[in-house]
């Protein structure tokens, strides 16, 4: 109910004829003046009002007047004064405001993209040479030929990445690092690495990819499509937690017993509870809760994909816990986007991703405020990077006499002193490069700029967030009043309360309505 009677409409449009002053007072209520953009900014929300018809007009003058009793009822009561309401009306304000300062269309491609790349998971492995915590591009140099260097051998094909990458590992453990990952999906690495993996031809070695933990040398061996999600239960029967050697006859023929009874058709469930060694399963029937590839080790993941209807049972899978027998409960696609486009876009607005997510918002309001950008100055920050990071002082006192024009904005030039002294005081980076740090700093800089001209304009640039606000407001008392002197009440009784609730709030309230000014929209 409540959601009916208070209509956000973020995007309505106010269209009043010029030959009527905005700014007149169609109705006074309660000694409070209704203007009569407010009046007509409701009536063309309701697609049921003519103002052009003189009927219509005068039902809707009657309707529009009750509802401001009813607002003026709830205001001599205190409902307008109470915490709740107060609080509600300042979240419904950060959420226009919001709107306004967000290009949710774009936000939405964006997370849409990142949700189609899910449809296939990237199988690879990839060679780490580590960088210090903090880098400026002096400590890359060495580090990267020696990234070049491995490169080179294994694009020649006669060596294989991960023998290479295990053996310089074991060299320089602190140093190196080598890892197979079965399935990547996205959202599970940084962006950097996720781009090139999506990107790179099966079987390809890229060149040497940084990212904030250093160089990476990447091969792709296989892209597959994503089945979507698998609800099992299972029996585990465990291997001994602390034999060294593992033999597994004993283990293996307890598991054959318990196959056996499971094929003859005893309870499933009962045998879990019984004998499974995954205890937290085992008191659900063996029950496990619904997941996707990558999720499970490999040989139980694959087992429990193959299974093709419910109350499909697998034989014996071994994995290092031990041996499991498989039941399959449900399978199902992936989620949709509309599922998922939620904690797509709240996990980007988090990190990295937030530049991804708000592009289209940041390019717009740029090109609206006129951004011009002057590379050669801020070509010469970037060589401060060579030798001192963003945030170090030695940095900040190099740069804080710098008085080029780094960029153009909102009409104003904005040196490159300003900027410097904006890294001290917001140095909000995910980037350990010096480099990337400024870069990242200086996006954030921009769009700081940019929406705050945006927050100063905005009442200029959208004259309807005024009576959004009143009619949020409004609707917010109108329910609440309502539910208390009508809805609360038997449904029976309600239409003759509302009769009569009218009634006695029109000879409470004084109403004087500008019949003369109502007439002038026919014209």
């Amino acid at each position: 109910m409540k959601e009916l009677l208070i209509s956000l409409g973020v995007f309505a449009c106010v269209t009043v004829n010029a030959q009527v002053v905005s700014d007149s007072v169609v109705m006074t209520v309660a000694g409070k003046q209704v203007p009569l953009s407010e009046f007509i900014f409701i009536a063309e929300k309701n697609g049921e009002v003519d103002l052009s018809d003189t009927k219509s007009v005068k039902n809707y003058v009657e309707l529009f007047k009750n509802f401001k009793l009813k607002v003026a009822e709830a205001e001599s009561l205190g409902i307008d004064q109470t915490t709740s309401f107060k609080n509600e009306l300042e979240g419904y304000r950060a959420q226009l405001i919001d709107s306004y300062l967000s290009d949710k269309e774009g936000e939405k491609n964006a997370a849409r993209a990142v949700y189609d790349r899910g449809d296939n998971s990237v199988e690879l492995t990839h060679i780490l040479f580590r960088l210090p915590e903090k880098t400026v591009s002096k400590d890359t140099v060495a580090v990267y030929q020696e990234a070049m260097q491995v490169y080179e051998r294994l694009r020649k094909g006669e060596e294989d990445i991960e023998t290479v990458g295990k053996a310089l590992a074991e060299k320089n453990k602190e140093h190196i690092a080598c890892e197979y990952v079965r399935c990547l999906l996205p959202m599970q690495s940084l962006k950097v690495f996720e781009d090139v993996a999506y990107s790179l031809p099966v079987g390809v070695v890229s060149k040497p990819v940084r990212t904030k933990l250093g160089f990476h040398l990447i091969k792709v061996h296989s892209r597959k499509s994503n089945p979507g999600r698998v609800h099992v239960a299972h029996i585990l029967v465990s291997f001994p937690k602390d034999s060294a050697i593992q033999d597994s006859s004993e283990v293996l023929a307890k598991a054959q017993e318990i196959y056996k009874q499971v094929q003859e058709g005893a309870d499933f469930s009962e045998l879990a509870k019984k004998y499974s060694g995954d205890m937290a399963s085992a008191k659900k029937g063996g029950g496990v809760p619904w997941f996707g590839v990558g999720e499970m080790v490999q040989p139980f993941e694959q087992a429990a994909f193959a299974l093709e209807k419910p109350g499909d049972i697998s034989g014996l899978v071994e994995t290092r816990f031990g041996y499991h027998i498989i039941k399959l409960i449900g399978k199902k696609g992936r989620p949709t986007f509309e599922e998922e486009e939620k904690v797509l876009s709240r996990r980007m607005g988090q990190g990295e991703r937030n530049f991804e997510l708000y592009k289209a918002f940041d390019d717009r309001m740029k090109k609206e405020y006129g951004y011009v950008f002057y590379p050669e100055a801020y070509a010469e920050l970037q060589a401060l990077c060579d030798d001192n990071f963003p945030t170090d002082e030695a940095f900040y006192e190099k740069a804080k006499d710098m008085s080029k024009t780094l960029m153009r904005l909102d009409g104003k030039d904005f040196p490159q002193a300003e900027f410097a002294y904006y890294i001290q005081r917001c140095p909000f980076s995910t980037k350990t490069y010096a480099g990337d740090f400024m870069q990242e700093v200086y996006d954030l800089f921009v769009r700081d700029i940019v929406t705050t001209a945006e927050r100063k304009n905005l009442m200029t640039k959208h004259p309807e967030i005024p009576h959004l606000m009143q009619e949020y407001r409004d609707g917010i008392l109108l329910f609440e009043v309502s539910n208390r002197e009508i809805w609360s009440k038997p449904s029976a009784q309600q239409k003759a309360l509302e009769a009569k609730w009218i009634a006695d709030l029109n000879k409470k309230y004084p109403v004087t309505v500008n019949w003369k000014l109502l007439k002038k929209l026919k014209k």
